[in-house]
């Protein structure tokens, strides 16, 4: 687990370019967080680190918004959603298991059946500072957090 402390948007979006630097493929990084925790930030970041030029925007109402970069970036925001069944109907499974890398935006609409990914939690909202929370489940994504830390580390 690793904890760091962003106080604006530009360190969210600093983070989350680490970590899309550090991506590969058939990652699958879950974002919890209330409204306006900086989720999208987040991944506007990961976008950045994936080589992503494209402006990022929250898919709330599309579900899903794809990105073409050195690793295909599939943004999900599962906020509307309200079962499994409905995960299941829309063929998003096939996604997790692919070549790019899923952003799961509202992960706790979807039951998340795999041993490898990494969470992050972000507490706060507003102008508040954020607490953002990585925790990496599997070896594979322990290993992807281990290069995050590293890198965030080098930079103090």
């Amino acid at each position: 687990m690793y904890v760091i402390t962003s106080k604006s948007d530009t360190q969210t979006n600093n983070l989350g370019f680490k970590i899309g630097s550090h991506c590969f493929p058939s990652t699958i990084i879950t974002i919890n967080g209330q409204l306006g925790a900086g989720k999208t930030e987040l991944t506007k970041g990961i976008a950045k680190g994936l080589g992503i030029n494209n402006n990022v925007t929250s898919p709330s109402f599309a579900i899903l918004n794809i990105y073409s970069g050195r690793l295909p970036l599939y943004h999900f925001d599962l906020y509307r959603l309200s079962s499994a069944e409905e995960i299941d109907e829309l063929g998003f499974n096939e996604y997790f298991d692919g070549d790019g890398v899923c952003a799961i935006e509202w992960p706790n609409n979807l039951p998340l059946n795999r041993k490898e990914y990494l969470e992050i939690n972000i507490s706060g909202s507003g102008d508040d500072d954020r607490t953002i929370t990585l925790t990496a489940y599997g070896i594979c994504h322990t290993g992807l957090l281990e290069d995050i830390i590293i890198s965030m580390e080098g930079n103090k």
